[in-house]
């Protein structure tokens, strides 16, 4: 099952959307700056913002995509504050729509 996560950096105040099928190996290779592409290597203090858990894949990369469309740290911040926004974004993505 996948996993959609935001990871914040106090340091840089910044956040990283991502997705992945083991977020406990992911936000591993975050920390170790692995990548020396990555955008999460500007900094060592990242955690996890937020998640949603037991996905399919595909939902899971289309809600990823869906929050970077967003690009509004109030969206982000909602999603902690208002459990059900989680859960419209789980139904649309999962039922097959792409609206």
């Amino acid at each position: 099952m996948a996993t959609v996560y935001i990871l914040y950096s106090e340091k840089i105040n910044q956040y990283y959307i991502g997705s992945c099928l083991d977020l406990q190996s992911r936000l591993i290779t975050h920390l170790s700056k692995e990548n020396t592409n990555a955008f999460t290597r500007k900094s060592e203090d990242w955690v996890v913002f937020f998640e949603i858990n037991e996905l399919e894949y595909e939902p899971a990369r289309k809600i990823e995509q869906h929050l970077k469309r967003m690009k509004s740290r109030v969206y982000l911040n909602n999603l902690v504050k208002y459990p059900e926004i989680s859960l419209k974004l789980i139904e649309k993505y999962s039922s097959g729509s792409s609206r």
